[in-house]
């Protein structure tokens, strides 16, 4: 396995099982300043809200450059006004009412699968059969990247998607230049297909609003060519890592309580609330990071201007002060306000996306395969920040 995190029994912890600490952290050190991390990590739900929607808290993680050195920063990692502007010439992809009109199509991408799944026999690894192909060709599609590229991708993927650890291995950070240069010249290379031959996908319609020669700071309703091929890398990578992790996780917690796996089976209309809790449960993304602007006082404790500061969105789903019972897993749970997609403006573009593939995918199988077991030990993403399977095998029949 790539070595993607250093060897730290921390970070070890966080991989493997993070609830038991984050248990302690709500009733010890809800904020405290972390040295292996390098950053104060937030675990009460309170105060993880609380940072993700002050704008004190800022998403930009670099370092203001000069105009002539210039690289086009992504929605992920940038304020006001640069992120509204960036978000709103691509959120109208993927509202609620557009996202229901890909149901049929991903209901059918999820039928080829398991077909295919079934012929080949009772046993099948639930990631690299279901979980990463899924969400990888819906992406794919609603971008355009053409059928025969939707592998070339993947180990640029999860280098890139590997490299949001607060902390990353020197073998992996090695890595990265080269996979985002090597994706971004793709991605030039689709763009510049679509410049010449339009096609009715969100590529194109994002190269109809680019602007090649424009400068920072320019009009608000145009990419320029730097801010596009960003935008479509971040697309393509957190258009399916969430999901992947969704249905592994998911899918996982189901065969680790068979009592909820069968209620669902009993009653298949919560599949809704079903994988609210899911999400809430096993939380796809464990932390994400944000940078103080100004003092900040919090949890009684002041935080500088400068300091980083890591929001443990899976601590804060699973906080006893929000979440009556949070260790139990109920797929009936509701009110169910969990944190798993952020808040804020920065609140995940791709939520609807996830959420209806989440559905159709986990309700699709244990229709297909009632009787689904574990056939192996499930091996987890050596990540933090991303918490996933690697592999999950299982065993079907009938």
């Amino acid at each position: 396995m790539m070595a993607e995190i250093p060897d730290h029994p921390l970070l070890a912890q966080l991989r493997d099982n993070p609830y038991r600490l984050y248990r302690y952290l709500h009733a010890t050190a809800p904020v405290q300043w972390n040295d292996v991390l390098e950053a104060w990590t937030l675990a009460r739900y309170a105060d993880v809200v609380f940072s993700l929607t002050d704008p004190r808290f800022s998403a930009d993680r670099t370092i203001q450059p000069t105009d002539s050195s210039w690289v086009a920063k992504s929605m992920l990692v940038s304020d006001p006004p640069d992120h509204t502007r960036l978000r709103a010439l691509v959120q109208k992809a993927f509202t609620p009412r557009m996202i229901d009109q890909l149901r049929p199509r991903i209901s059918a991408i999820v039928g080829e699968l398991l077909e295919r799944i079934a012929e080949r026999g009772e046993q099948f690894d639930l990631i690299a059969d279901l979980a990463y192909p899924l969400p990888v060709v819906v992406i794919a599609e609603l971008l355009g990247v053409p059928p025969e590229d939707r592998s070339v991708f993947h180990e640029w993927s999860a280098v890139l998607a590997a490299s949001l650890d607060p902390l990353v291995s020197a073998e992996l950070m090695a890595r990265v230049y080269p996979a985002r240069e090597a994706l971004h010249t793709y991605l030039r290379g689709i763009i510049a297909q679509r410049r010449r031959e339009p096609k009715s996908d969100l590529i194109s319609a994002l190269v109809s609003v680019e602007e090649p020669t424009l400068k920072r700071g320019g009009r608000g309703d145009v990419l320029s060519e730097p801010e596009l091929v960003v935008m479509c890398t971040l697309l393509l990578i957190a258009g399916h890592e969430t999901t992947v992790n969704l249905i592994g996780n998911g899918m996982l917690a189901l065969l680790q309580h068979r009592d909820q796996l069968e209620r669902l089976q009993r009653s298949p209309e919560l599949i809704g609330t079903a994988v609210e809790e899911l999400l809430r449960f096993d939380s796809p993304v464990q932390l994400t990071g944000r940078l103080l602007t100004e003092p900040v006082e919090i949890g009684g404790q002041t935080i500088q201007a400068g300091d980083w500061v890591l929001p443990l969105l899976g601590a804060a789903n699973r906080d006893p002060l929000q979440f009556a019972d949070p260790d139990k897993l109920d797929i009936s749970r509701n009110p169910n306000p969990h944190v798993a997609f952020g808040r804020g403006i920065h609140f995940c573009l791709g939520a609807p996306l996830a959420r209806v593939e989440g559905q159709i995918a986990i309700g699709a199988v244990l229709r297909r395969f009632p009787n689904l077991e574990l056939a192996g030990e499930p091996v987890r993403r050596n990540q933090i920040t991303l918490r996933g399977l690697s592999s999950f095998p299982v065993a079907a029949s009938g």
